[in-house]
């Protein structure tokens, strides 16, 4: 008789039960493949790592399993299945402090990947539903204050008479997002940025700039979009929906606030750091710093000789706000990402003669193209009717280790391209440079290491093609001149406007300009996977280095990346700050300490 896939879930899980029960590190870390992963999100490492293989699995296993003390793991109902040779199962279990969530896979009997991610602080759990908080205090109370004079005073101490448990640098999607999840953990966080209103960053972007991942994908906690909802959300359509989630939210912002620097003082265990609040200097101290400023650091615009003598006019993409003045006038965009693709369509719009200059190969892939392939797999109209919901989309993707990610990649975009080809081939014909990656992975693998270029086209690539757009490939640029753009093939580009579509600086050098150099050196990359690929060196670290968990900074933490990533991972981290602030022993295993102690011992 052949055994369900629940039978053999529910038989694997109550083994590995038994054996962490037992104490048993090596008798657990045997019920894995040679070849597995062990994704744990807080509940055994208080952190965000990936174990790799029986020996990490054990030396982890050996560590933590004395403080974490797992219990009361059980299957989720209805929720094994068998495809292609491998059984899968989600399921639920506790440690000391967390509750906890998993995500199995079996092949041949053995565990391939396992995730645990933390859901809920015990003791510490949000006030919603049932234990929602009352909003009133019936009958005749004196000297009574309302919601709004309570809240109005609560806003007006933290910062000055109350100092902040933790300070969020950085008012964008990702430090409103994590400042809604410490809201609800009762957690004081204040909010810093530079910019005169929440969602000014989607507001500041270029005339045209519409959101590339579809509305089921960028669901903000705990208020969702109305399903009237386009399905590529415009940029100042989201400045606003920030904007009122803040508010809705109960966030404590201090707009029109630069941080201008900070240090961490270990004796008092909490941070000093200077900013300046509508051109008044303050001096915030808060337990926990985190650094909430996106996914790099500041433009990148590259030295180019001459650049102080050009007669027109020139900015970095992120300052470009629209074409409108480019009528019949001659624009140069450096550079062909998605910023690059997107503003010479806009200019193209606005009646400008457009010129892109590729400096290096760049992957392409059409919209519609990797919404089908990719998107809409999880976040779509078809997934919700199917029960994925956006929570189960997001705990489906992350129980999947970055590192089987190139292989399924390249079987999807070997396929893309071949159902594309045309496409490609008259962009190529177009002189455009194509890449897939340097391991023909794709775009989200791109997306996952640094500084790597890409574009969703969105029909910028139909204009090249066309040569509506002009495309210069396989030069540099030798020098500015003051009437415009000279390449090293001896070509100039007269321009009155040039756009430097050049990507940004690492995100470390914002801790090294905010705190110091050698912060920064010590913290170490941020971002990217250490695949070992163009702009992406080693060694490989299996998850997405510094973001959203410990640093090598004590108290300085990380939030950052898309609208999806923003959502999942906040909830993540404001767990790690409220068990901090509670005082809950949160000792953090670092696989990296035991690579390199078999490094060691193998020399």
């Amino acid at each position: 008789m052949t055994e369900t896939a629940e039978s053999l879930a529910g038989a694997w899980l109550a083994t590995l039960a038994e054996r962490i029960a037992q104490g048993d590190a090596a008798g657990a870390a045997s019920l894995f493949a040679a070849e597995s992963y062990w994704r744990d999100l807080l509940p055994f490492t208080w952190s965000v790592v990936t174990l790799e293989g029986p020996d990490q699995i054990r030396a982890m296993l050996e560590e933590t399993l004395p403080r974490a003390m797992p219990t009361a793991f059980r299957l989720e109902p209805g929720s094994a299945r068998q495809q292609d040779g491998v059984t899968e199962a989600w399921f639920r279990f506790e440690t000391g402090a967390l509750r906890a969530r998993g995500h199995l896979r079996l092949k041949d009997g053995r565990c391939w990947t396992l995730l645990t991610a933390a859901l809920e602080l015990k003791g510490h759990e949000e006030k919603a539903g049932r234990a929602r908080e009352m909003g009133v205090r019936h009958g005749a109370v004196p000297g009574r204050k309302s919601w709004l004079e309570q809240r109005r005073e609560e806003h007006s101490a933290l910062g000055t008479t109350r100092q902040p448990e933790v300070l969020i640098v950085g008012g964008g999607q990702g430090g409103i997002v994590l400042g809604a999840r410490l809201r609800r953990l009762g957690v004081p966080a204040l909010i810093i940025d530079a910019l005169p209103r929440p969602g000014d960053a989607w507001r500041r972007r270029y005339r045209t700039l519409c959101l590339h991942d579809p509305v089921w994908n960028i669901h903000l906690p705990y208020l969702p979009f109305p399903d009237h909802w386009p399905v590529f959300t415009p940029k100042d359509q989201m400045g606003d929906w920030l904007e009122a989630y803040a508010g809705l939210m109960e966030l404590d912002i201090w707009s029109s606030t630069r941080a201008e620097g900070a240090r961490y003082d270990a004796a008092r265990g909490e941070w000093e750091v200077g900013v300046v609040r509508d051109g008044v200097p303050v001096t915030l101290r808060p337990k926990q710093l985190v650094l909430a400023t996106g996914m790099s650091g500041a433009p990148q615009v590259p030295a180019y000789e001459g650049a102080e003598s050009f007669q027109g006019v020139q900015c970095h993409s992120s300052a470009y706000r629209g074409g409108e003045a480019y009528a019949g006038k001659r624009c140069v965009v450096i550079g062909s990402n998605n910023s690059a693709h997107d503003i010479a369509a806009e200019l193209w719009e606005c009646g400008a003669q457009v010129t892109m200059v590729q400096r290096s190969s760049t992957l392409v892939v059409r919209a519609e193209t990797q919404m089908r392939h990719f998107a809409y797999k999880l976040y779509s109209e078809d997934a919700l009717e199917a029960g994925i919901g956006t929570e189960q989309a997001d705990f489906i993707a992350a129980s999947r280790p970055y590192a089987l990610l190139p292989a399924m990649h390249r079987a999807i975009y070997n396929q893309i391209r071949q159902e594309d080809a045309e496409f490609y081939r008259q962009l190529e014909e177009a002189g455009f440079m194509l890449d897939f990656g340097e391991d023909e992975s794709g775009l989200s693998m791109k997306y996952l290491r640094r500084g790597s270029g890409y574009y969703i086209d969105v029909g910028a690539s139909d204009l090249i093609i066309r040569g509506e757009i002009k495309l210069k490939s396989r030069v540099k640029v030798s020098r500015i001149l003051p009437e415009g753009v000279a390449l090293d093939d001896g070509t100039v580009l007269p321009a009155d406007l040039i756009v430097y579509a050049t990507g940004f600086e690492p995100m470390e050098s914002w801790i090294s300009q905010l705190i110091s150099e050698d912060t920064a050196s010590r913290v170490g990359h941020v971002w990217g996977l250490g695949s070992g690929t163009r702009r992406d060196p080693g060694p490989w670290s299996g998850e997405l280095r510094n973001m959203w968990k410990p640093t090598r900074q004590e108290g300085l933490w990380l939030q950052g990346g898309n609208l999806a990533q923003v959502r999942f991972y906040s909830r993540i981290l404001a767990l790690q700050l409220k068990a901090r602030m509670e005082g809950i022993p949160t000792p953090v295993h670092d696989p990296k300490v035991f690579r390199e102690a078999m490094a060691e011992a193998s020399l």
